[in-house]
Protein backbone atom coordinates (compact mmCIF):
# COMPACT_ATOMS: atom_id res chain seq x y z
CA UNK A 1 0.00 0.00 0.00
CA UNK A 2 1.38 3.06 -1.15
CA UNK A 3 0.45 6.64 0.42
CA UNK A 4 1.98 9.92 0.12
CA UNK A 5 1.43 13.63 1.69
CA UNK A 6 2.30 16.66 -0.64
CA UNK A 7 2.11 20.26 0.40
CA UNK A 8 1.28 21.61 -3.26
CA UNK A 9 1.22 25.54 -2.73
CA UNK A 10 -1.56 25.52 -4.93
CA UNK A 11 -3.83 23.20 -6.29
CA UNK A 12 -4.49 25.09 -9.47
CA UNK A 13 -0.84 26.21 -10.14
CA UNK A 14 0.17 22.90 -9.53
CA UNK A 15 -2.69 20.59 -10.90
CA UNK A 16 -0.59 19.31 -13.69
CA UNK A 17 2.52 18.28 -12.24
CA UNK A 18 -0.38 16.64 -9.56
CA UNK A 19 -1.81 14.55 -12.52
CA UNK A 20 1.74 13.55 -13.77
CA UNK A 21 2.59 12.50 -10.41
CA UNK A 22 -0.30 10.02 -9.46
CA UNK A 23 0.42 8.26 -13.01
CA UNK A 24 3.95 8.15 -12.31
CA UNK A 25 3.46 6.70 -8.94
CA UNK A 26 0.16 5.51 -8.99
CA UNK A 27 -0.33 5.85 -4.89
CA UNK A 28 -3.24 3.91 -2.78
CA UNK A 29 -3.65 7.51 -1.17
CA UNK A 30 -2.29 11.47 -2.13
CA UNK A 31 -3.04 13.64 0.87
CA UNK A 32 -2.77 17.36 -0.23
CA UNK A 33 -2.18 20.43 1.75
CA UNK A 34 -2.80 23.91 0.87
CA UNK A 35 -4.83 23.86 -2.14
CA UNK A 36 -5.85 27.26 -1.42
CA UNK A 37 -9.00 27.42 -3.14
CA UNK A 38 -12.66 26.36 -2.76
CA UNK A 39 -14.17 23.08 -2.27
CA UNK A 40 -15.96 23.73 -5.57
CA UNK A 41 -12.91 25.04 -7.58
CA UNK A 42 -10.97 21.87 -6.88
CA UNK A 43 -10.18 19.94 -10.29
CA UNK A 44 -11.68 17.00 -8.91
CA UNK A 45 -12.88 15.57 -12.32
CA UNK A 46 -9.43 15.76 -13.88
CA UNK A 47 -8.00 13.48 -11.18
CA UNK A 48 -11.57 11.15 -11.19
CA UNK A 49 -10.27 10.89 -14.76
CA UNK A 50 -7.35 9.16 -13.59
CA UNK A 51 -8.78 7.23 -11.38
CA UNK A 52 -9.04 8.87 -7.92
CA UNK A 53 -11.67 9.98 -5.63
CA UNK A 54 -11.20 13.57 -3.96
CA UNK A 55 -12.57 14.19 -0.38
CA UNK A 56 -11.66 18.10 -0.15
CA UNK A 57 -11.98 20.85 2.82
CA UNK A 58 -11.54 23.84 0.82
CA UNK A 59 -11.27 27.76 1.53
CA UNK A 60 -10.82 30.77 -0.61
CA UNK A 61 -7.12 31.68 -1.48
CA UNK A 62 -5.69 30.10 1.83
CA UNK A 63 -4.79 26.92 3.37
CA UNK A 64 -7.23 23.75 2.40
CA UNK A 65 -6.56 20.20 2.27
CA UNK A 66 -7.79 17.16 0.32
CA UNK A 67 -7.49 13.57 -0.18
CA UNK A 68 -7.53 11.45 -3.42
CA UNK A 69 -7.44 7.70 -3.22
CA UNK A 70 -8.26 4.97 -5.72
CA UNK A 71 -11.34 3.63 -3.97
CA UNK A 72 -14.65 5.43 -2.49
CA UNK A 73 -14.06 6.19 1.27
CA UNK A 74 -16.19 7.51 4.27
CA UNK A 75 -15.27 10.68 5.45
CA UNK A 76 -14.87 10.85 8.96
CA UNK A 77 -14.06 14.57 10.04
CA UNK A 78 -13.39 17.89 8.23
CA UNK A 79 -12.04 19.74 10.93
CA UNK A 80 -9.64 18.60 13.68
CA UNK A 81 -12.05 18.40 17.21
CA UNK A 82 -11.14 20.52 19.89
CA UNK A 83 -11.01 23.96 17.77
CA UNK A 84 -13.09 26.96 17.16
CA UNK A 85 -15.88 26.24 14.46
CA UNK A 86 -14.37 28.92 12.11
CA UNK A 87 -11.03 27.69 12.73
CA UNK A 88 -9.48 27.58 8.84
CA UNK A 89 -9.85 24.68 6.89
CA UNK A 90 -6.67 22.61 7.72
CA UNK A 91 -7.45 18.84 8.74
CA UNK A 92 -9.53 16.08 6.65
CA UNK A 93 -9.85 12.52 8.07
CA UNK A 94 -11.06 9.99 6.15
CA UNK A 95 -11.35 6.12 6.79
CA UNK A 96 -9.85 2.96 4.52
CA UNK A 97 -11.05 -0.42 5.02
CA UNK A 98 -8.73 -1.00 8.00
CA UNK A 99 -7.25 2.65 8.38
CA UNK A 100 -7.69 5.92 8.77
CA UNK A 101 -6.13 8.79 7.47
CA UNK A 102 -5.97 11.79 9.28
CA UNK A 103 -4.74 14.81 6.13
CA UNK A 104 -3.48 18.22 8.02
CA UNK A 105 -1.69 21.35 7.17
CA UNK A 106 -0.47 23.01 11.03
CA UNK A 107 -0.05 26.81 11.45
CA UNK A 108 3.07 28.03 10.66
CA UNK A 109 3.17 30.21 13.99
CA UNK A 110 5.71 32.89 12.68
CA UNK A 111 2.66 35.67 11.67
CA UNK A 112 0.38 37.45 14.04
CA UNK A 113 3.08 37.67 16.95
CA UNK A 114 3.06 35.64 19.97
CA UNK A 115 -0.81 35.52 19.57
CA UNK A 116 -0.67 33.88 16.09
CA UNK A 117 2.00 31.24 17.73
CA UNK A 118 -0.31 30.23 20.50
CA UNK A 119 -2.67 29.58 17.80
CA UNK A 120 -0.07 26.78 16.36
CA UNK A 121 0.36 25.35 20.19
CA UNK A 122 -3.59 25.02 20.35
CA UNK A 123 -3.89 23.49 17.37
CA UNK A 124 -1.06 20.71 17.96
CA UNK A 125 -2.58 20.32 21.34
CA UNK A 126 -6.15 19.45 19.98
CA UNK A 127 -3.96 16.84 17.55
CA UNK A 128 -2.31 15.31 20.22
CA UNK A 129 -5.75 14.70 22.00
CA UNK A 130 -7.36 13.55 18.88
CA UNK A 131 -4.23 11.19 18.81
CA UNK A 132 -4.50 9.88 22.27
CA UNK A 133 -8.54 9.29 21.86
CA UNK A 134 -8.30 7.05 18.92
CA UNK A 135 -5.48 5.15 20.39
CA UNK A 136 -7.78 4.39 23.20
CA UNK A 137 -10.50 3.27 21.13
CA UNK A 138 -7.50 1.21 19.06
CA UNK A 139 -8.16 3.02 15.87
CA UNK A 140 -5.11 2.17 13.16
CA UNK A 141 -4.32 5.35 11.88
CA UNK A 142 -1.70 7.47 10.18
CA UNK A 143 -1.67 11.56 10.89
CA UNK A 144 0.41 12.93 7.74
CA UNK A 145 0.80 16.40 6.50
CA UNK A 146 2.67 19.54 6.55
CA UNK A 147 3.27 20.02 10.42
CA UNK A 148 5.48 22.72 10.06
CA UNK A 149 7.96 21.31 12.90
CA UNK A 150 11.59 20.47 12.52
CA UNK A 151 11.58 18.04 15.09
CA UNK A 152 15.68 18.26 15.57
CA UNK A 153 18.56 20.17 14.70
CA UNK A 154 19.37 17.51 11.98
CA UNK A 155 15.82 18.13 10.29
CA UNK A 156 16.91 21.94 8.55
CA UNK A 157 20.11 22.90 7.41
CA UNK A 158 22.55 24.50 9.21
CA UNK A 159 21.58 28.46 8.93
CA UNK A 160 17.90 27.95 7.74
CA UNK A 161 15.93 29.00 10.55
CA UNK A 162 16.39 31.52 13.26
CA UNK A 163 17.03 29.71 17.10
CA UNK A 164 13.02 31.76 17.73
CA UNK A 165 11.64 30.33 14.66
CA UNK A 166 8.17 28.34 15.45
CA UNK A 167 9.01 25.73 13.75
CA UNK A 168 12.04 25.00 16.47
CA UNK A 169 10.81 26.62 19.49
CA UNK A 170 10.95 24.16 22.13
CA UNK A 171 7.03 24.36 23.23
CA UNK A 172 6.47 23.36 19.40
CA UNK A 173 8.79 20.51 19.53
CA UNK A 174 7.48 19.73 22.95
CA UNK A 175 4.32 19.03 21.41
CA UNK A 176 5.43 16.99 18.77
CA UNK A 177 7.03 14.75 21.18
CA UNK A 178 4.31 14.58 23.24
CA UNK A 179 2.68 12.76 19.93
CA UNK A 180 5.92 10.53 20.03
CA UNK A 181 4.79 9.79 23.23
CA UNK A 182 1.71 8.98 22.85
CA UNK A 183 3.38 5.49 21.05
CA UNK A 184 3.33 7.09 17.45
CA UNK A 185 6.47 6.56 14.92
CA UNK A 186 8.23 8.78 12.39
CA UNK A 187 7.73 7.06 9.51
CA UNK A 188 10.88 8.38 8.37
CA UNK A 189 13.27 8.18 11.23
CA UNK A 190 12.06 4.51 11.39
CA UNK A 191 13.26 3.85 7.99
CA UNK A 192 16.18 6.72 8.08
CA UNK A 193 17.21 7.28 11.66
CA UNK A 194 19.67 10.04 10.46
CA UNK A 195 20.59 12.64 8.15
CA UNK A 196 19.23 14.69 6.00
CA UNK A 197 15.56 14.02 4.48
CA UNK A 198 14.13 17.48 3.73
CA UNK A 199 10.96 17.92 2.23
CA UNK A 200 11.08 21.71 1.77
CA UNK A 201 13.09 24.48 -0.10
CA UNK A 202 12.09 28.24 -0.01
CA UNK A 203 12.05 29.82 -3.39
CA UNK A 204 14.91 32.38 -1.74
CA UNK A 205 18.19 32.54 -1.39
CA UNK A 206 19.40 29.53 -3.41
CA UNK A 207 18.01 26.99 -1.16
CA UNK A 208 17.05 24.31 -3.71
CA UNK A 209 20.57 24.43 -5.51
CA UNK A 210 22.36 24.66 -2.08
CA UNK A 211 20.47 22.08 -0.47
CA UNK A 212 19.58 24.36 2.35
CA UNK A 213 15.97 22.69 3.53
CA UNK A 214 13.79 22.04 6.34
CA UNK A 215 12.29 18.65 7.22
CA UNK A 216 8.66 19.60 8.11
CA UNK A 217 6.20 16.99 6.09
CA UNK A 218 5.70 13.84 8.06
CA UNK A 219 4.00 10.97 8.60
CA UNK A 220 3.05 9.72 12.06
CA UNK A 221 1.46 5.81 12.43
CA UNK A 222 -0.39 4.10 15.14
CA UNK A 223 1.61 1.21 16.64
CA UNK A 224 0.22 -1.89 14.38
CA UNK A 225 0.28 0.69 11.17
CA UNK A 226 3.81 1.24 12.40
CA UNK A 227 4.87 -2.58 12.23
CA UNK A 228 3.58 -2.78 8.40
CA UNK A 229 6.28 -0.25 7.42
CA UNK A 230 7.88 -0.79 4.51
CA UNK A 231 9.52 2.21 3.16
CA UNK A 232 9.13 6.41 3.57
CA UNK A 233 11.28 8.75 1.44
CA UNK A 234 11.08 12.18 0.14
CA UNK A 235 10.62 12.31 -4.07
CA UNK A 236 13.26 15.07 -4.14
CA UNK A 237 13.25 15.22 -8.08
CA UNK A 238 9.50 17.02 -7.57
CA UNK A 239 11.54 19.59 -6.12
CA UNK A 240 13.75 20.13 -10.12
CA UNK A 241 10.34 20.43 -11.84
CA UNK A 242 9.33 23.28 -13.99
CA UNK A 243 7.45 25.73 -11.34
CA UNK A 244 7.02 23.36 -8.67
CA UNK A 245 5.90 23.76 -5.19
CA UNK A 246 8.57 24.59 -2.60
CA UNK A 247 7.31 21.04 -0.83
CA UNK A 248 8.01 17.57 -2.49
CA UNK A 249 5.81 14.54 -1.62
CA UNK A 250 6.56 12.36 1.45
CA UNK A 251 6.02 8.75 0.21
CA UNK A 252 5.38 5.74 2.81
CA UNK A 253 5.51 1.80 1.80
CA UNK A 254 3.08 -0.67 4.07
CA UNK A 255 2.95 -3.87 3.56
CA UNK A 256 -0.50 -5.04 2.76
CA UNK A 257 -1.55 -7.25 5.56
Amino acid sequence: MKLATWNVNSIRSRETHVAAWLQRQQPDALLLQEIKCETTAFPAARFKELGYHAVIVGQKSYNGVAILTRHPTTTRRTALPGLPPDTPARYVEIALPNLVLGNLYLPNGNSGGETGYQAKLDWMAALVAHARDMLATETDFVLAGDYNVCPTDEDYASGALGASDALIRPQSRGLWRALLWLGLTDAQRQVQPTGRAYTFWDYQAGCWPRDRGLRIDHALLSPRIAERLLDTAPDRQERDAPQPSDHVPLVITLNDS
